[in-house]
């Protein structure tokens, strides 16, 4: 695919403990941006929501409390996702959902 970006373009996508934005949280982060020069910055976070993550949850993602246990908190992250964000188009997986639970949390 052949994309004339004016802009980066970063494609994020959360593991949640569930979809509701008021009462779920973020387990991990993913983003992919490209850049309008063709080059790729990949960054992939583990998130600690500080609640215990569903086992319907863990189904769909496979990220289960052990694996959060020792991680951070997403508001560790925020200002340096802000950061690495702050040029870029957004796109997300799952739409409004994934912006919806990036600001709530």
């Amino acid at each position: 695919m052949n994309i004339n970006l004016k802009r980066p373009l970063a494609f994020i996508d959360l593991e949640t403990t569930g979809t509701s934005p008021s009462s779920d949280r973020i387990v991990e982060i993913a983003i992919l941006k490209l850049h309008p020069d063709g080059t790729e910055d990949f960054r992939c976070k583990r998130v600690n929501p500080g609640v215990p993550i569903p086992a319907e949850a863990t189904t769909v993602h496979g990220v289960t409390d052990a694996d959060v246990a020792n991680e951070p908190a997403f508001a560790s992250y925020a200002r340096s996702l802000r950061d690495f964000l702050a040029d870029s188009e957004i796109a997300g997986f799952g739409g409004g959902h994934t912006v919806s639970l990036a600001v709530s949390d």
